[in-house]
């Protein structure tokens, strides 16, 4: 296992016991190690050292003090210098989402608050992504789309990601699907800039350098109308990830080991930055799966510094300038946490909240009734590879019915276009098919979060479910009763194939 310390250092805001979340607390030590079973993970909370009385800039000079990654972005959007946790800043915005579910009611605040005849402060900033209750008869459901369509050819929005024909999608070569996968395609994720969206997955985001964060339909109605938001500035949790990622693990499995650690409301507004040789492997896609969950932990926004694997993805996405910014070495953490990566094993979480968290194979012999792969979460084109990959491997036909709801337009293309490497030439959707799973589905947030009852894949009576998806509350996929098993897509598959939770190491190995 890795290990390392962290200098005390002074701070410009004070923790006290209670706030560094550790129960064997000592006075002699600069820091804490708390070692989990396994010996997976470490934490290291820095004991902030008293303030020193102020000493007059004219006898000392200027001084610097480092700032994280979230304090910086949300520094240069203030148009101030420096900035501390928990100081309250009107931060200029450099785009604003919303979708079909939120959209309605931020528009009605806006007109309420600026006027019926009231214009957004910039159209091309704004970004409009009908997702969520698409593929419904439901009509109070489309008429949600009908007032985003309406709003959008008055303000003449510039992004605006339209659906008419729900007969066929492919008809629709506007439509996107998932708002949080549409905007890293479509070029809107840019290192350095603030992004705020009306769902709380809008962290998704994060994983390019840039503050991303979910806000309700008030802010939004004001942001559309001032360009602005007041924001308190949250203090960073640094998660270190390091060691070879096992070609069994995904980032779903990273992020499930993470809040099985902090809990449900660890990171409650924070920042969760994540640094390391694993997080520097990952993909672009992985990168995202990891910040997505952040929200599950209560966090604020979570954040991955800029490399070569962002400015690659970004190269055919964007004309706009961007500029990243990183942690200075002296930057503040309130806390931080170290993982060696490759003594992990495959997780699930457990009903009823994303931080019961257990391995998979101490789950085999939970009878499931299905299997669901899609979500901003998994169902990316390399989720839906990953699923392909253990088909491919075992040969065998799924025991359950596996619904695949590929997140965006672009995702359902690559299913039906990209070889699976190994493959012999299959696409995924040949490796599907073969395996017995249902024929991928529409594009759309589908019944990740429920929506209406003939929403396809919705839970519409008591069953157990192994999820791609991000949360597993009462509820969450259609019935109250039923019972949802967060898992990688890799975990996922090989559930398919057994018609219990199971490890994908059966299968990989």
């Amino acid at each position: 296992m890795a290990s390392s310390t962290i200098a005390v250092t002074p701070t410009s805001f004070i923790l006290n016991k209670k706030d560094l979340g550790f129960s064997a607390f000592s006075t002699r030590s600069g820091f804490s190690i708390v070692k989990c079973r396994r010996t997976i993970f470490k934490k290291i909370c820095s004991v902030m050292a008293p303030q020193q009385s102020e000493r007059k800039p004219s006898t000392t000079g200027s001084v610097k003090t480092g700032m994280t990654m979230t304090e910086k972005i949300l520094a240069r959007a203030s148009e101030k210098t420096q900035l501390i946790p928990g100081e309250n800043v009107w931060v200029n915005i450099d785009v604003l989402m919303t979708h079909d579910v939120c959209g309605p009611g931020s528009i009605g605040i806006f007109k309420k608050e600026f006027g019926e005849n009231a214009k957004v402060w910039d159209r091309e900033k704004i970004v409009i992504i009908p997702d969520h209750y698409i593929f419904t008869s439901d009509e109070r459901a489309n008429r949600n789309v009908d007032i985003l369509r309406d709003f959008c050819m008055e303000q003449n929005i510039k992004y605006f990601y339209d659906i008419k024909d729900l007969g066929n999608f492919k008809a629709n070569p506007d439509y996107k699907g998932v708002c949080h996968i549409a905007l890293a395609q479509e070029g809107h994720c840019r290192p350095g800039e603030v992004l705020l969206g009306t769902d709380s997955h809008t962290c998704t985001a994060g994983a390019f350098g840039q503050f991303a964060t979910g806000i309700g339909n008030t802010d939004a109605g004001f942001v559309l109308g001032a360009g602005k938001l007041l924001l308190k500035v949250p203090p960073t949790l640094r998660f270190v990830m390091d060691g070879e990622m096992p070609d069994y693990l995904l980032a779903k499995d990273l992020i499930l080991q993470i809040i099985g650690e902090i809990s449900v409301s660890g990171a409650t507004y924070k920042s969760m930055e994540f640094v390391g040789s694993t997080v520097e492997s990952l993909t672009m896609e992985e990168r995202m799966t990891l910040c997505n969950m952040v929200v599950e932990a209560g966090g604020k926004n979570g954040v991955v510094p800029a490399d070569s694997t962002t400015y690659k993805y970004l190269e055919d996405k964007t004309s706009v300038a961007y500029e990243p910014v990183y942690s200075d070495e002296q930057a503040r953490f309130l806390s931080e946490y170290r993982f060696d990566v490759s003594k992990l094993e495959p997780l699930v979480a457990k009903p009823h909240s994303p931080d019961n968290r257990a391995l998979a194979r101490e789950c085999k012999d939970v009878k499931i009734d299905r299997v669901y792969i899609g979500s901003c979460t998994g169902g990316k084109t390399e989720d839906f590879m990953a699923a392909a990959k253990v088909f491919l491997a075992s040969g065998k036909k799924v025991k359950v019915p596996t619904f695949l709801v590929p997140a965006t337009q672009k995702v359902w293309m690559d299913l039906y276009g990209l070889q699976v490497p190994g493959s012999g030439g299959k696409t995924c959707s040949q490796i599907f098919e073969e395996a017995g799973c249902d024929t991928p589905a529409s594009p759309s947030c589908g019944a990740c979060l429920g929506g209406p009852k003939d929403t396809y894949a919705r839970m519409n009576e008591p069953m157990v479910c192994v999820s791609t998806t991000n949360r597993n509350f009462p509820g969450r996929m259609g019935h109250r009763e039923g019972q949802i098993y967060l898992a990688s897509p890799y975990t996922a598959a090989a559930s398919a194939l057994t018609g219990y939770v199971t490890d994908p190491r059966e299968f990989l190995q």
